[in-house]
C-alpha cells in the first residue's frame, strides 16, 4: 500500500488548563490524504475545521497523537525544520487574503522564494508568470488596498504557488468574496487539483466542498463523515500529480541552508525603508532622539578637541617640544661642565633633533632715554622664532649676516617696549643702552605672557649670538643650548638619545642637565582628555534616550505587524529571518538617525566657528558617534525583534 502524503493519528488539540478551564478542540483525528487528491474539510464554526488546517499546515502542534508527513514524524522536527516544509511543501490561501499591506502584489508573491534562498531573477520572472496566468500581469506593482477582493485572493493563490505548492492549504478561500470571484477562485482550485496540486479545502459551505473529490466532514473534533470510505482503495495516482517532497533528503539538505541570506537581507532592507517612508511622522519623531544624541556627542567631542588643540598651541609656545641643556658640576667640588659649540654640532645632527640653538645670555640693565629697565638679555641665532614659535609683531627679527657680523641689534620683548617706550613711541630704530653697549631695535615680539611667577617672557631681549658673546658676556662658551625635537609627544625619547651622545662626547662624566616641560604639558593634555570624555559622556546620554525611542517604536511596530508576521511565519520564515526583519529595521533607523546626526552636527560646527569658538572635528570622533548609534540600534532593537521571532504563527495571524 502506498504511503499516504498526510498520516494523522489520534490528533488532539486542546487549550486552556491550570487556572482556566479546558477546552478539547480536537478529540482524535485519524485521516490519510494522497497525493494528488482534492479534499475538503467541511463543518460548522467551532467543528474544529481550522484547527485541523493549522496543525496540517504545520502552522501548530498537536496537544497528543501523531502527524506522519511522507513518513516522517513532524512532531520530532525543529521550528526551522518546520519553517522549510512549510515553505517547500505548503502553500496557505487565507479566507482573509492575509497580504503583507506594505508589499505589492510582486513583492507578496515572492515572499517565500525569499525564503527559500531563489535567486532575485529567477523569482522575479516566476512570480511575473503567476500573476499573469492568474490575469493579474497588469497589477503586479499595485498594493493589496489598490486590488478587489478577487485579486487579493488570486494574488495569495500566487504566492502559495510560488515554491511549487506541493499542498495548497484553502482556509474558507470564498467566504470573503462576492459569487463571481468566489467562482473565478474555486476554478483556479479545480485547476490546482487537475495539475496534481494537493488541495485541502477548509469550508463550511456544502456546495463549495461539492466542487472536491472527497469530503470529510467534521463536528465537535471528530471526523463523523468521510467519503474516501466508500471506496475500498484509495485512489490512483493522478498521472500528472506532483510527488510528495522526499522529506528525509530534503530536509538534510535544506533545513540548516543559510544560502537565503542575502536576499532575506535585502528584502528586510526594502520593507524597513517602505515602513519607515510610509510611517513618516512617527519615524521622524522617533529619529529625532538619535539626531540629537549623534550631533551632540559629535559637536561636544569637537568642541572639546578644538580647545584641547587650543590650549596646546597656546602651551607649546611655552616650548612643548623644547629641551634645555646646560652644564653642572657633578659633584659640590667639581667645576661646572661646558658644551662646546663643537659639541651643539654634533647634537645638532640626531634625527630626533630638528633645531638647535646655543644662548649665550643673562640679566642685563637696560636704558632708553631716561628710562632704566632690568631684563634678561639672549644671544641667540636666527632660529629664535621657529624654535620658540614667536613670530616678531613690529619691525623683524635680525638676519644671518647680522649674526655673522656681530651687530648690534636687538629684538625687544613686548614688556621691555612697554618700560622703555610706551604706547606711543615706535622703538623700530631706536637705540637702546644694554650695559651701556648701544643697540639698535630692529623688531618687537609678540606678547607672549608668564609661564610662572618669577619667569616673564615678554621681559626679554634677543641679540645675535656673536654680538653678546663679543660686546656684553666675553664668552663663546654658551650659558645653555635649547633644543627642539621633532616630536612633541617623544620629548623623553629624544632625550635618551641625547644623553647617550653626551655620555660619548664627556666620556661618561654627568657634568650636565637637561629639563624640559613635557610634564606640564601632558598634563594638561590630559585635562583636556578628561574634560572631553566629559562632554562626550553627557552627550551620549541622549543617545541613550534615542535608543529607548527606537526599542518603544519597534514594539510598536511588533504590535501592529503581528499579522504580517504570521504571514511570513506561514510562508516559511524561520525564527531567525523574523529576527533579522525587525533588526534591520532598528538598525536602519539608527543609520539614518546616524547619518543625519552627523550632518546637523556639522552645520552646527560649522556656525561655532563663524563664532569663533575652536572646534576640530576628528574621523575617529564621527566614526564612534555613528557606530555608538549602531550599536544602540542594535541593542535596543534586538528586544522587539527577539518578541517578534518568538510569536506563535496562529496567534499571530489570527490578530487583529
Amino acid at each position: 500500500m502506498r504511503t499516504p502524503l498526510i498520516d494523522l493519528r489520534g490528533i488532539r488539540k486542546s487549550y486552556g488548563g491550570g487556572d482556566s478551564p479546558l477546552v478539547n478542540v480536537l478529540r482524535g483525528i485519524d485521516l490519510s490524504i494522497h497525493a494528488g487528491e482534492f479534499v475538503a474539510i467541511v463543518g460548522a464554526s467551532g467543528s474544529g475545521k481550522s484547527t485541523l488546517m493549522n496543525i496540517l499546515g504545520c502552522l501548530d502542534r498537536p496537544t497528543s497523537g501523531e502527524y506522519l508527513f511522507a513518513g516522517e514524524n513532524v512532531a520530532e522536527l525543529g521550528s526551522d525544520e518546520l519553517a522549510w516544509l512549510r515553505r517547500e511543501a505548503f502553500g496557505f490561501v487565507f479566507q482573509g487574503y492575509h497580504l503583507i499591506p506594505s508589499g505589492s502584489a510582486q513583492e507578496n508573491v515572492e515572499m517565500p522564494a525569499i525564503y527559500a534562498g531563489t535567486p532575485a531573477a529567477e523569482r522575479h520572472a516566476r512570480a511575473a508568470a503567476l500573476l499573469d496566468r492568474l490575469g493579474l500581469a497588469s497589477r503586479t506593482g499595485n498594493r493589496p488596498h489598490q486590488l478587489s477582493g478577487g485579486q487579493q485572493q488570486r494574488v495569495s493563490i500566487a504566492r502559495a504557488l510560488m515554491n511549487g505548492g506541493h499542498i495548497i492549504l484553502a482556509d474558507e478561500p470564498t467566504g470573503a468574496l462576492d459569487s463571481h470571484s468566489g467562482a473565478e477562485v474555486m476554478t483556479l482550485l479545480d485547476e490546482l487539483a487537475s495539475q496534481g496540486h494537493v488541495v485541502i479545502l477548509i469550508t463550511h459551505d456544502r456546495e463549495v466542498a461539492a466542487r472536491a473529490k472527497r469530503v470529510i466532514e467534521i463536528s465537535d473534533g471528530l471526523v463523523i463523515s468521510d467519503t474516501a470510505n466508500d471506496r475500498s482503495t484509495p485512489p490512483a495516482d493522478n498521472p500528472g500529480a506532483l510527488q510528495a517532497v522526499d522529506l528525509r533528503k530534503r530536509l538534510s539538505e535544506g533545513s540548516g541552508s543559510h544560502s537565503a541570506w542575502q536576499g532575506e537581507l535585502l528584502d528586510a532592507v526594502q520593507a524597513a525603508w517602505r515602513v519607515m517612508w510610509i510611517n513618516r511622522f512617527r519615524t521622524a519623531l522617533t529619529l529625532l532622539g538619535i539626531v540629537i544624541g549623534v550631533a551632540s556627542v559629535v559637536v561636544m567631542l569637537a568642541v572639546g578637541e578644538g580647545s584641547k588643540r587650543q590650549v596646546m598651541a597656546q602651551m607649546s609656545s611655552f616650548g612643548s617640544n623644547i629641551i634645555y641643556l646646560n652644564g653642572k658640576a657633578p659633584n659640590p667640588r667639581a667645576p661646572k661642565g661646558v658644551i662646546s659649540l663643537e659639541e651643539v654640532a654634533a647634537l645638532g645632527e640626531l634625527p630626533e633633533v630638528k633645531m638647535i640653538m646655543p644662548v649665550n645670555g643673562g640679566q642685563a640693565g637696560v636704558r632708553y632715554g631716561n628710562v632704566d629697565h632690568s631684563s634678561y638679555v639672549g644671544g641667540n641665532d636666527t632660529h629664535f622664532p621657529a624654535i620658540f614659535n614667536w613670530p616678531v609683531v613690529e619691525g623683524s627679527y635680525f638676519s644671518e649676516a647680522d649674526e655673522q657680523n656681530a651687530a648690534a641689534v636687538a629684538v625687544i620683548g613686548y614688556k621691555v617696549r612697554q618700560k622703555l617706550f610706551g604706547e606711543h613711541t615706535d622703538p623700530v630704530g631706536q637705540y637702546i643702552l644694554i650695559e651701556n653697549v648701544p643697540f639698535q631695535v630692529v623688531g618687537v615680539l609678540q606678547e607672549k605672557g608668564a609661564t610662572s611667577g618669577d619667569l616673564d617672557s615678554d621681559n626679554h631681549i634677543a641679540i645675535p649670538y656673536s654680538s653678546a658673546s663679543i660686546r656684553l658676556f666675553g664668552t663663546q662658551d654658551p650659558e645653555y643650548i635649547t633644543i627642539a625635537t621633532r616630536d612633541a609627544n617623544n620629548v623623553k625619547q629624544a632625550e635618551q638619545s641625547i644623553r647617550n651622545l653626551l655620555q660619548q662626547l664627556h666620556h661618561g662624566k654627568q657634568d650636565y642637565e637637561l629639563t624640559n616641560n613635557a610634564a606640564m604639558i601632558q598634563a594638561e593634555a590630559r585635562t583636556q582628555n578628561t574634560l572631553s570624555l566629559m562632554l562626550g559622556s553627557i552627550a551620549a546620554i541622549s543617545l541613550l534616550v534615542g535608543g529607548i525611542g527606537v526599542m518603544n517604536i519597534m514594539l510598536m511596530t511588533v504590535r501592529e505587524r503581528t499579522r504580517e508576521i504570521g504571514i511570513r511565519m506561514a510562508t516559511g520564515a524561520r525564527q531567525s529571518d523574523i529576527l533579522r526583519q525587525f533588526l534591520t529595521e532598528a538598525v536602519m533607523l539608527s543609520v539614518v538617525g546616524g547619518l543625519a546626526g552627523i550632518v546637523l552636527a556639522l552645520g552646527m560646527g560649522a556656525a561655532l566657528l563663524l563664532s569663533k569658538v575652536a572646534v576640530a572635528f576628528t574621523l575617529p570622533a564621527v566614526a564612534g558617534a555613528f557606530a555608538c548609534a549602531l550599536i544602540t540600534g542594535v541593542i535596543f532593537g534586538f528586544m522587539p525583534a527577539r518578541k517578534a521571532a518568538r510569536l506563535d504563527p496562529v496567534a499571530a495571524l489570527t490578530s487583529e
